[in-house]
């Protein structure tokens, strides 16, 4: 499959993900989840986010894609300012959420899973033969074409974090945000993301935020590593 990101409406900026003095509150908290917040990605950084459970780090993630709305601070996706204009970011960007289980009555199969990364960014939904050639091939990279037409609840939680890991690189982004990414996945499987897939995303210029709770793990060519503690950056590494 090309890994090349897509090109197309790419508005061009500097900085592939900015943020400035960043702080996000959950409703009715009164504590910030993510306070005085300020990063800067560049294009084809690959960037390890760390820290502890409750650090803010998913916090993160949802605040530059603008599913979180942010009290102070400005936040920037691609050129584009957050959540003014997150829609149109987001058409450009893949998102595997930390929470990605699905119970077996979930109705949908395995490639419309995927495909619905490249319906809710095409006009009326409508997907071309070359579309469904795409999520084929990302089905193939990852090893699970043959679950295609096998129900998506029915499936282990390591073949659905596959499936919502392939719905996140079919659309060809060019920021890849993945929250706890290798937490159901076998030895076998976190080497072939952490040291294939991962670094030819890169090398091909998506940037990519991978979130970790381990603070031991440090993925091959890493740009930078961030470390947060209590909702705030404690150390930078590059």
């Amino acid at each position: 499959m090309a890994l090349k990101p897509e090109t197309r409406g790419y508005l061009r900026s500097e900085h592939a993900i900015r943020l400035i003095k960043v702080s996000t509150y959950y409703s009715g908290e009164t504590k910030p989840a993510i306070r005085d917040i300020t990063l800067e990605f560049k294009e084809g950084d690959l960037a390890l986010i760390s820290g502890p459970n409750g650090s803010g780090k998913t916090t993160l993630l949802e605040t530059i894609l603008g599913l979180l709305k942010p009290k102070t601070g400005k936040v920037f996706l691609l050129g584009y300012e957050v959540p003014k204009m997150a829609a149109l970011a987001r058409k450009q960007c893949g998102y595997l959420p930390q929470d990605f289980m699905k119970p077996a009555g979930e109705p949908f199969s395995v490639k419309e899973v995927v495909a619905m990364g490249l319906s809710s960014i095409r006009p009326l939904g409508k997907l071309s033969l070359e579309d469904w050639d795409s999520v084929y091939e990302v089905l193939e990279l990852l090893g699970i074409r043959d679950l295609a037409n096998r129900p998506f609840g029915r499936l282990s939680g390591g073949q659905q974090q596959k499936v919502m890991l392939a719905r996140a690189l079919v659309r060809k982004p060019r920021v890849l945000l993945l929250d706890e990414p290798f937490s159901a996945l076998d030895r076998e499987s976190r080497a072939y993301l952490s040291e294939e897939i991962i670094p030819e995303l890169v090398r091909r210029g998506t940037t990519v935020l991978l979130v970790s709770h381990d603070t031991t793990f440090r993925p091959p060519n890493c740009s930078k590593t961030i470390y947060m503690r209590d909702g705030i950056v404690v150390r930078v590494e590059e």
